[in-house]
């Protein structure tokens, strides 16, 4: 890609705006796709919240301040529309939000785009019982190797704290595939 900048400046421009987000699409979709669907599971809400995250990320690009990455400030509006959509179904449903990721889980199985075997499926149902931001930080860290750094801006808290809830989280999820 283009320095940061130019692409910015692309994107802000009416006449290079639809060009520049195609770009943008193309570099970041599936990427950004395979962040959502650690987060809500399924394929099609994933396809779903993604195509939420990029209308968001087209109308609002003129807010993008800079003060991150432009991929940290995609990451984190996909974070918060993953959220949103996993509340809403929490509220749909009228289940708590923790009985909402064992929810998401016990249906994993019947998504036929889910291609894990038992192993994968053991390891979905231990990261289901961590709390929310321990499996934000587990899935960002195990799935997608993103560094302390960019989660700590996609995230918007420290990295020590981050490092923390990865320890923890992974001392979790041993403990729940070690038990019989």
């Amino acid at each position: 890609m283009d320095n940061e900048q130019d692409f910015i400046q692309r994107l802000s421009n009416s006449s290079t705006k639809e060009a520049a987000f195609k770009e943008l699409l193309k570099l970041y979709k599936e990427r950004l796709y395979w962040h959502i669907r650690h987060i809500v599971k399924s394929h099609d809400d994933a396809d779903d919240v993604l195509q939420n995250t990029f209308i968001k990320i087209f109308k609002n690009i003129h807010n993008f301040k800079g003060d991150s990455k432009l991929y940290s400030w995609m990451y984190r509006i996909a974070t918060n529309e993953s959220i949103t959509h996993i509340n809403r179904n929490a509220k749909r449903l009228n289940i708590a939000n923790e009985e909402t990721h064992q929810h998401l889980v016990n249906n994993i199985k019947a998504d036929v785009y889910f291609e894990g075997d038992a192993i994968q499926y053991k390891l979905q149902q231990a990261i289901a019982t961590l709390p929310e931001k321990q499996q934000m930080v587990f899935n960002m860290k195990y799935f997608q190797d993103i560094k302390y750094k960019e989660m700590s801006d996609i995230l918007e808290t420290s990295e020590g704290a981050l490092k923390a809830s990865y320890h923890i989280a992974v001392k979790k999820i041993e403990a729940f595939l070690t038990q019989d």
